[in-house]
């Protein structure tokens, strides 16, 4: 399928993103329409299911090593390697942000509009200085949603440990 950067999105213009969307809950509609953020297109062009041109550039076909180059220019990469990692595992990953968290998970078998999605993902890097009070904010958040929350720690190495992280009562 062919899709275009345009400003801060990825738009493919195809019917059959239609199926993309439905199926894989990738992006959203706008119009005619769908819009991928730049870690889904890259998700997608990694795995052959997109090509991506550039409309500022000619319509230049973007190679894989341009967009990783767009994912770090928009410090989005430790945020990447989580996002590929959940997803190549068949979890559906939406935007957290309004759970202040990077991403909100749903479960396999799940879906956004098939009920909620039970947690937030914060991603941080290994060598990344969290207070006390934010990390305590991050937990209180996704509990006051009945969220769990997923912390996601990305190493040098680009490995992953995730810390499900729970509100307990003494």
């Amino acid at each position: 399928m062919d899709a275009m950067l345009r400003g801060e999105l990825i738009v493919i213009n195809d019917p059959k993103a239609v199926a993309l969307h439905e199926k894989s809950h990738y992006g959203k509609f706008n119009q005619d329409e769908l819009q991928l953020s730049p870690m889904e297109a890259l998700y997608l062009q990694e795995k052959g299911k997109i090509k991506i041109t550039d409309n500022t550039k000619n319509g230049k076909l973007l190679s894989l090593d341009e967009m990783w180059e767009l994912i770090q220019e928009k410090g989005l990469l430790y945020k990447y390697i989580v996002f590929r990692d959940l997803r190549n595992r068949g979890y559906i990953v939406k935007t957290g942000f309004k759970y202040g968290s990077e991403f909100r998970l749903y479960e396999r078998g799940k879906s956004p509009g098939d009920g909620h999605s039970d947690f937030v993902v914060k991603v941080v890097n290994e060598g990344q200085e969290i207070s006390i009070s934010n990390f305590s904010s991050y937990v209180r958040v996704a509990h006051g949603v009945k969220k769990k929350l997923l912390l996601a720690v990305v190493d040098d190495e680009q490995d992953i440990t995730y810390y499900n992280v729970e509100w307990t009562r003494p």
